[in-house]
This record gives structure tokens, C-alpha cells and sequence, in this order.
């Protein structure tokens, strides 16, 4: 596992998770900038209730 999935969401970590799924970016982009599996954004968004933009 990466340094990131075992260290856990940081505040700041969520926040921008949030921005980015209001500004309507891609799982798969905000997997690269947050350093994540698309699979943990993906369970992330779901945990916060957020529904992810459906990618192209």
C-alpha cells in the first residue's frame, strides 16, 4: 500500500477531494493529484455523500 492510503484522509487531503468534485474534475484526475487509487476516491466521494462526475 501507498504512504497516502495508510496514513489516511487528511482535513486538507478532503477539502480538496471536495473542490475538485464541484469543479466537476474526473475521478482519474483527482487519483493523480491526490496521489490515490481511483478506487479510494471513489469510496471517499461515496463516504461523503458526494456523487462523482461521470467520465468521458
Amino acid at each position: 500500500m501507498s504512504e497516502n492510503i495508510e496514513a489516511g484522509w487528511t482535513l486538507d487531503t478532503v477539502q480538496q477531494l471536495r473542490t475538485m468534485a464541484r469543479e466537476g474534475i474526473p475521478a482519474s484526475v483527482m487519483s493523480l493529484k491526490l496521489k490515490r487509487s481511483v478506487t479510494a476516491i471513489h469510496a471517499k466521494l461515496a463516504e461523503l455523500g458526494i456523487t462523482p462526475t461521470a467520465e468521458a
